[in-house]
């Protein structure tokens, strides 16, 4: 049987999420990921799920297929996510309803199932997405910066429900990085985010594995309910 680590990482299509598949197959990790649409990646590490983590009973099949696969799951990443800049006065409800339920609701159905598995080899590590616009109270992003408030808040109450089954739970939250997911944002808002960051700069691959390594580290097992806001966003 194998024993690599099997690692599960949402939102993997593009930006952050495909980088992460390429780097933890590099390592050697048994990968598997998930994205609304097909994957160009191809290797015997990896398997792709066209899987809509906002749909819960899909999440459930996903999840549950991988462990009756590997016979584990050591690691979830959560990087799933959608923004959306608008005057909360021009915003629709529908607008709403995506960002929340790809945002908060889809993190929260993989944190669950993974946990479910992780409970029964009393281990697990666990890293969910959140943004520096939540502590910086940018106009225009209520919305989004809400649904990433919400992980933050559900990640330190998961963080102590599942601490008794060996699984920490931690937040990484990116300053701008530059993906897809902010191609359509206005460059002087970007701007005006990096210049209230501490180091003024956009944010790297580099620098999300750096802290997700630290996360899922085996010698990290008294580190959980933490979020660390890159370049000093918080």
């Amino acid at each position: 049987m194998r024993r690599e680590p099997v690692v599960v990482i949402t939102g993997t299509s593009r930006g952050i999420g495909n980088f992460l598949v390429k780097y933890f197959i590099e390592k050697g990790y048994i990968v598997t990921g998930c994205s609304r649409s097909t994957s160009t990646i191809h290797s015997k590490l990896y398997s792709h799920y066209t899987v809509d983590v906002s749909d819960e009973k899909r999440v459930g099949q996903m999840v549950s297929g991988i462990y009756n696969r590997f016979k584990r799951i050591d690691v979830a990443i959560t990087n799933a996510g959608v923004a959306s800049m608008n005057h909360s006065l021009l915003t629709p409800g529908a607008t709403v309803d995506k960002l929340f339920d790809i945002n908060f609701k889809g993190m929260f159905y993989v944190c669950r199932e993974c946990a479910k598995y992780m409970k029964i080899r009393n281990y697990g590590r666990i890293v969910n997405f959140s943004s520096v616009a939540v502590p910086m109270n940018i106009e225009g992003e209520s919305i989004y910066a809400s649904s990433k408030s919400a992980v933050v808040s559900f990640s330190k109450i998961f963080a102590k429900e599942v601490a008794p089954f060996g699984i920490t739970c931690n937040v990484i939250a990116p300053s701008p990085i530059e993906t897809s997911l902010i191609a359509g944002v206005p460059k002087e808002k970007i701007e005006k985010i990096i210049q209230n960051l501490a180091i003024k700069r956009y944010g790297t691959f580099k620098d999300i594995t750096n802290v997700i390594e630290f996360f899922i580290k085996k010698e990290s097992s008294f580190i959980t309910g933490q979020v660390i806001y890159l370049g000093g966003g918080g």
